[in-house]
């Protein structure tokens, strides 16, 4: 809670225990010695015809005090034409209250009106301040992410010592030092030193990151155990920390429809509620001869149609989704997305870095009793070769490399290792070409023959593991009747498999990166008008796409440009789950929304209507506020279950 969180919130205790003193006073003087102090606080003063100015006086300092701010603001409003909001509406209406007051007062009528009118600005001070907190609750989830923000940077001089300097000062290539409990101000890579990373307040994972020389690191994080010494690969406007504040900076100026509604509805409705709170009591004191029943209820209509339960709920409740987002490490660019996303029911993939983990492994050895023997030899063919496939098999055997064989690289076919024994290493045209026998292997991905001595000793075969959780994350989708799709440059083969193991309702294979582009717009052009299409890709080679599609996610987007400049939504850690976890929130959020609207708008027209006709009598006002601060105060709270 802040300070003037804090402030308000005595302000308005000290408020309502000072009102109710007063009013319950008024009470016991009334009922309990009705024939003495029949009319209250007023009877305290002998003389009848000024009485009505202690309770007036005691009313009006509870007032000022608690409502001299809401004053100010009509007033600094009205001076610059911006009049019709609700400071206005409530200082109209308790103004008016009090001058019933005090009209009837001086006509020799019951004293009333200055409780009501000090009750509905207290009242409504106590919304009010139930909107900062929640507005404030819903900020703190987003600000949280401002805590990456740098405040300085350790730079190497040319003599070797360190000079402390702001982040936006150092260059590319420049050496920094980051110490133990430091943030790391600039993307870059190790030269130098051992350390564990937090990088919660960017990812949402509380799993610490091992770094070491050669490892790459992105602002933002903290630096745990050891000193770190890094060369710096971008400049502070273009590293990741100054993206993702960017983004999360400017997320409220992107509004979705909901929002524009009400922000068009108020500027209308208000004016329109003014004029009908004219009509009320003008008719009323005309058909009734009773211009003070008349302005009562004019009055009343004004404090109910007040339209801060729909002002402030909707915007808030977004702001709240936006909020909750970002604690599980999902980024979202503005309210629009999280509306459009809610709609989303066409998911289309890349596979490979997005379904898949886009690195090779082993997924088999043929025959598996000579699984060692043939990932050793393969490992010795391989041995100088950084390509995927060769990474895959060293990583796999996990064997001492014979550097005394010779290598031969054959184009297109495979390598060929010379030494005690000549080993055979690739595809089934080097098979053939040095006429091995060999047995065909018909597992899905890259398949790898190995032979000795021109005799066939077995085969590898090599794919990109597909994701843990991209199973569960494609039958979720499929469960709420979306449509899912992969694009992939992999054969048909290999994208049937896929597709069929984890559940995909279509996909297309053997795409160029253009060809992805057009298979989108197909897609785009097909789709109902209703329809949102949503593209989700790994941001590093899909920005054309990211931008091309209704919505564009980005999957792991901590540190590529692409994914934050092109996507809408950003997925700050390599975890397909998160899609199901903003597709649900985007729901809630949705559903809240409708709520409020129903909700607010329904009591609102149900108490405008029948104090309009006076159905509540003398407690109109009381009622009111219920309709107006009441009302708001609920939806508020309801708005706030967006941040869980």
């Amino acid at each position: 809670m802040t300070k003037k969180q804090k402030r308000n919130l005595r302000r308005i205790i000290i408020s309502l225990v000072l009102f109710l003193v007063v009013f319950i006073t008024d009470l016991v003087l009334k009922n309990a010695f009705g024939d003495k102090f029949g009319n209250g606080i007023a009877s305290i003063i002998p003389n009848e015809s000024f009485g009505w100015l202690l309770a007036f006086g005691l009313y009006l300092a509870i007032y000022i005090y608690i409502g001299h701010d809401v004053l100010k603001k009509a007033f600094v409003n009205i001076i610059h034409g911006q009049m019709l909001d609700e400071n206005f509406l409530m200082s109209v209406a308790t103004i008016g209250a009090f001058a019933l007051g005090i009209y009837r007062s001086l006509s020799g009528k019951e004293i009333e009106g200055f409780d009501e009118g000090c009750a509905v600005l207290l009242f409504y001070q106590v919304g009010e301040w139930f909107q900062s907190y929640a507005v404030g609750k819903s900020r703190k989830s987003i600000t949280s992410l401002m805590d990456i923000r740098p405040d300085f940077a350790n730079v190497r001089k040319e003599d070797g010592s360190f000079e402390t300097v702001d982040p936006s000062e150092v260059k590319v290539d420049d050496i920094i030092l980051v110490k133990p409990g430091e943030k790391i101000p600039l993307d870059g890579i190790v030269i130098k030193g051992k350390s564990t990373l937090d990088t919660k307040a960017l990812t949402g994972e509380s799993l610490p990151q091992e770094v070491s020389e050669d490892s790459e690191v992105i602002s933002g994080c903290v630096n745990m155990t050891g000193t770190l010494e890094i060369r710096v690969r971008k400049a502070f406007y273009d590293s990741t920390v100054s993206k993702i504040l960017d983004l999360v900076e400017n997320a409220s100026n992107q509004k979705s429809k909901s929002e524009a509604f009400i922000s068009k509805f108020a500027k209308y409705y208000t004016p329109i509620v003014v004029a009908s709170a004219v009509v009320v009591g003008i008719v009323v004191g005309f058909i009734e001869k009773k211009w003070d029943e008349g302005l009562y209820r004019g009055l009343t209509f004004l404090v109910v149609s007040c339209p801060c339960a729909l002002v402030i709920s909707i915007p808030l409740s977004f702001f709240a989704g936006i909020g909750g987002a970002s604690k599980k490490g999902i980024l979202v660019k503005g309210s629009v997305y999280l509306e459009q996303f809610n709609k989303a029911n066409i998911f289309v993939f890349d596979k490979t870095g997005t379904l898949t983990k886009g690195n090779f492994a082993v997924t088999s050895v043929s025959p598996s009793a000579r699984r060692e023997e043939i990932l050793t030899l393969a490992s010795i063919a391989e041995k100088n070769s950084n390509h995927p496939i060769a990474m895959s098999i060293k990583n796999a055997s996990n064997v001492e490399i014979n550097d005394e064989y010779e290598i031969e690289d054959v184009a297109g076919k495979g390598i060929i290792a010379r030494g005690k024994d000549i080993i055979y290493c690739g595809n089934e045209k080097l098979m053939k070409e040095y006429n091995i026998n060999y047995i065909q292997e018909n597992g899905i991905g890259t398949v790898i023959y190995v032979a000795k001595n021109n005799e066939f000793i077995g085969s590898i075969v090599i794919a990109d593991e597909i994701k843990d959780d991209a199973k569960e994350m494609i039958q979720y989708l499929n469960s709420i009747g979306a449509k899912t799709v992969m694009l992939t440059g992999d054969n048909d083969r290999i994208a049937s498999s896929v597709a069929k193991e984890i559940g995909l309702t279509d996909y297309k294979a053997s795409l160029l990166p253009q060809n992805k582009v057009e298979e989108v717009d197909k897609l785009l052009n097909e789709k109902k008008e209703n329809d949102v299409l949503c593209f989700v890709g790994d941001g590093i080679n899909d920005a054309p796409v990211l931008m091309r599609s209704d919505i564009g996610i980005s999957m792991g987007g901590v540190g590529s440009d692409a994914a934050i400049e092109a996507s809408d939504i950003v997925l700050m850690h390599d975890d397909l789950k998160s899609i199901s976890e903003a597709k649900k929130l985007s729901r809630k959020v949705m559903k809240i929304v409708y709520e409020n609207i129903i909700f607010a708008l329904g009591i609102k027209v149900l108490i405008l209507v029948l104090s309009a006709l006076g159905v509540f009598g003398p407690i109109a006002m009381w009622v009111a506020v219920f309709g107006d601060v009441g009302v708001a105060i609920i939806a508020i709270l309801n708005a706030i279950r967006a941040l869980k």
